[in-house]
């Protein structure tokens, strides 16, 4: 990539943007999409849209869009609504997982594309396509055409583009899902770096946990039309507020615990303090802990055996078997691998810290993602 990338193009982005849903709803038949969806998103945030598969994150990023109408609740743009405005009064720039390139057309002319809708003079159109083209690195590429650059190309030129109308927001549909790990990678730092350095408010749809975390400034968890929980990838991750969000994002054990006094709980003979529900003392309850958070020690009378260790880097995820049938999942330091093999007997702890109350009927297994 060239030095110039770190130049920002004048006039691309009008910064500042402010997003909010208040009570969206979006019904198709007898299924509703979105359900009292409500939601500010702050000028200048990138902000990810995360959930399983029909859990309204792509609905909710088509009526930003200006594709679809909610039908009924506000769409805020700047205070204003916009909910009945088409989309092409809206100035929002899309990138889709698709690419959607014009194959006919250079990757210059794809730049420009929506430039010339706009009625920008040829000189106009080719200025700001060099310019855009630069900031993704593609300067060199813009006479190729898209079937003569690869995934990871073609995306960013599809980006360029995206950003070339000055868009008061720029919205990404699942924009690298079809590329591969590595270049997935190197695209979704280049999209974080871009989005600091022009200012522009984004929204980002993903299903992919990691993408969102690593990328987003603050992450919205949905479930069936509506926000579970908004927060910091820390906090989200680390202080989940419902059972949903700590199961969906990250891998969790499930292990049996009884409450005590003063939000706390007793697992074996440690006390923790627990998030969550606020059970009467004494009660038999199931806490939530991540892998991180077992602490492993190699014991020849421990009642836990090691079935499997993966290794994963600088971490080592440990398959654990309890004398009483339970799983669990355990992540340690790879250098201390060598002493917990398949077949170590082991005792199992837990870390200080807080732990989420999750419900009691569900099996004690380890929730893998």
């Amino acid at each position: 990539m060239s030095a110039a990338t770190s130049v920002v193009p004048s006039g691309v982005i009008e910064a500042g943007t402010t997003v909010e849903y208040r009570d969206v709803y979006r019904v198709f038949g007898p299924t509703s999409a979105l359900a009292g969806f409500s939601l500010r998103i702050e000028p200048g945030e990138l902000l990810a849209l995360l959930g399983p598969s029909g859990c309204g994150k792509t609905t909710a990023l088509r009526i930003l869009a200006g594709f679809d109408r909610p039908t009924s609740g506000e769409l805020l743009i700047d205070g204003r609504d916009v909910a009945a405005l088409p989309a092409n009064k809206r100035d929002m720039g899309m990138v889709f997982q698709s690419y959607s390139l014009f194959p006919t057309m250079s990757a210059q002319d794809n730049v420009g594309f929506g430039l010339r809708l706009r009625g920008q003079s040829a000189v106009q159109r080719r200025r700001r396509a060099g310019e855009l083209l630069d900031l993704v690195g593609l300067a060199e590429h813009g006479k190729k055409y898209p079937h003569q650059l690869s995934g990871g190309q073609q995306q960013r030129v599809a980006l360029a583009r995206a950003l070339a109308i000055s868009p008061r927001v720029l919205l990404l549909d699942e924009p690298l899902s079809a590329l591969d790990a590595k270049v997935r990678e190197q695209l979704r730092d280049e999209i974080r770096r871009l989005q600091l350095e022009l200012g522009v408010t984004t929204v980002f749809v993903t299903h992919d946990q990691e993408e969102a975390l690593s990328l987003a400034d603050r992450v919205g968890v949905m479930r069936s039309g509506r926000l579970e929980q908004c927060a910091a990838p820390q906090e989200l991750y680390d202080r989940p507020k419902t059972q949903f969000v700590a199961e969906f994002v990250g891998t969790m054990n499930r292990l049996d615990a009884v409450a005590e006094a003063g939000s706390m709980v007793r697992v074996g003979a440690q006390l923790l303090p627990a998030d969550g529900s606020s059970p009467a003392s004494g009660q038999a309850v199931q806490i939530l802990v991540r892998p991180e958070a077992m602490v492993v020690t190699p014991d020849d009378a421990g009642d836990t055996v090691v079935m499997v260790a993966t290794f994963r880097g600088a971490t080592t995820r440990l398959r654990l078997l309890r004398a009483d049938g339970v799983e669990l999942l355990a992540d340690v330091a790879s250098h201390r691998a060598p002493d917990l093999s398949q077949g170590r007997r082991v005792s199992v702890g837990l870390l200080e810290r807080p732990v989420l109350i999750a419900a009691t009927e569900s099996p004690a297994v380890p929730v893998e993602q």
